[in-house]
């Protein structure tokens, strides 16, 4: 008896593995599937920008998307972002942002995707960073931060550009808080 639960037990670990591996393998097939969904969604938004198609453009982001620009005053949630895009849109000139490079990290369970990405723009080189959610069957972006990337060495120059509209900026922001 004891040979027999001995041998049957075997059997159960060796189905048991044989069946572990197909799930990571299928869940190996669904987070590649969702990337390459990601990455066709975010170039097709960012060329949805490139052309003015303000449809487009807004139709890969979710309804309670939040847009964070480069300017530090610039926190939109989608219709407000809506209001201050529609101008370039109607004039044909958005803005064009073309991927250097891209990370993108998926969470199935969740329905949720997060990326950074190396961006060549107008402005040079900028750092674009969001979370995607699953919205029905398709992956779009909920929350989305552009920044200038700006080299180490130009630093101490940047900040010293900016000081004055940061000191107004955040004596604004702490009597706001009062």
């Amino acid at each position: 008896m004891k040979k027999f639960l001995f041998i049957f037990s075997l059997i159960g670990c060796f189905f048991f593995t044989l069946n572990a591996e197909a799930q990571v393998k299928e869940t190996e097939k669904l987070i590649a599937a969702s990337k390459n969904q990601i990455t066709k969604n975010l170039n097709g938004w960012h060329k949805a920008a490139a052309d003015a198609d303000f449809k487009k453009y807004f139709g890969y982001m979710t309804k309670d998307a939040v847009f964070i620009g480069t300017d530090a005053t610039e926190n939109w949630d989608l219709k407000s972002f809506k209001k201050f895009s529609k101008p370039y849109f109607d004039e044909g000139k958005a803005w064009s942002f073309t991927p250097l490079e891209r990370n993108i990290y998926v969470s199935l369970n969740r329905g949720i995707a997060w990326f950074d990405e190396l961006l060549s723009t107008q402005m040079g080189i900028c750092r674009g960073s969001g979370v995607m959610k699953m919205d029905g069957d398709s992956w779009k972006i909920q929350h989305y931060v552009l920044s200038i990337a700006i080299p180490n060495e130009n630093v101490d120059e940047i900040t010293k550009m900016k000081k004055e509209f940061d000191e107004n900026l955040i004596s604004a922001l702490q009597k706001s808080e009062q």
